[in-house]
């Protein structure tokens, strides 16, 4: 399993995946799940996978490298879509030519189709623009009213972005708010895992801002999840016990 959180913001953008894979107990590997493609100046485009690690490792490589274009005509790849919307499609076309090609043999074996995908990126002269794409490669884009998507595990990151995350949340603190998802997520579930893949994008920049791998040494993760959690015992304690409980 993995977790991955993107958010699209009025500064930029703040994406983290994590980079465990799990095919069993005695089988976990460490793979990068957030892979990113800049031309400074020109654009930049980041992709998110969850799922079957062979589907999205196919998807990316189709999108990145370009893959079954006839030999006379030039590949289209993130590298040369015209918009964030054809890049969309792109991605989307990716997913189903994987399955077209794979699913039944997949099938066959009874393992499930899985690919989900955040892909966020910015092109001159055009918006910033995130999109979360399916299995069925549809897709759905990020508004100023649902500002994040989440991939993978995530059920147990979503309720601190459900309570602050908005469309105007800055990037430092959208950054706060994804090692505090992500750090939730990883102490429930054991398929989620260290080291974390982190890529802050500044709106109009056409180049990434910070890309770095946060081990479990970095200080700051390690300051959030400590002073994260003394907050939460803390207000836990604080709250008033219930005006009934006397009567019992």
């Amino acid at each position: 399993m993995t977790y991955c959180v993107g958010f699209w913001l009025e500064e930029g953008a703040v994406l983290l995946a994590d980079t465990r894979t799990n095919a069993g107990v005695d089988n976990i590997s460490v793979f990068s799940k957030l892979h990113a493609l800049e031309i400074p100046g020109e654009r930049v485009i980041a992709l998110m996978t969850a799922g079957n690690l062979a589907v999205t490792q196919s998807v990316v490589t189709r999108v990145m490298e370009g893959v079954g274009a006839a030999s006379d005509a030039p590949e289209t790849t993130l590298a040369t879509t015209p918009t964030m919307f054809d890049a969309a499609r792109l991605v989307g076309e990716a997913v189903r030519d994987v399955y077209r090609t794979d699913g039944p043999a997949l099938e066959a074996q009874n393992f499930k189709f899985e690919a989900s995908i955040i892909l966020m990126g910015q092109i001159a002269g055009r918006r910033m623009r995130m999109f979360h794409i399916y299995s069925a490669g549809n897709f759905i884009e990020a508004t100023p009213d649902t500002p994040f998507f989440q991939i993978g595990e995530n059920k147990y990151g979503k309720p601190i972005l459900d309570r602050v995350a908005q469309h105007k949340t800055p990037l430092e603190d959208a950054v706060k708010l994804a090692f505090i998802s992500m750090d939730s997520t990883i102490r429930s579930n054991l398929s989620v895992g260290m080291p974390l893949d982190l890529l802050v994008y500044k709106r109009d920049a056409l180049k990434i801002g910070l890309q770095r791998r946060i081990e479990e040494t970095d200080e700051y993760y390690r300051m959030i999840r400590t002073r994260w959690s003394d907050a939460l015992r803390s207000a836990y304690r604080d709250l008033p016990a219930p005006a009934f409980w006397g009567a019992t």
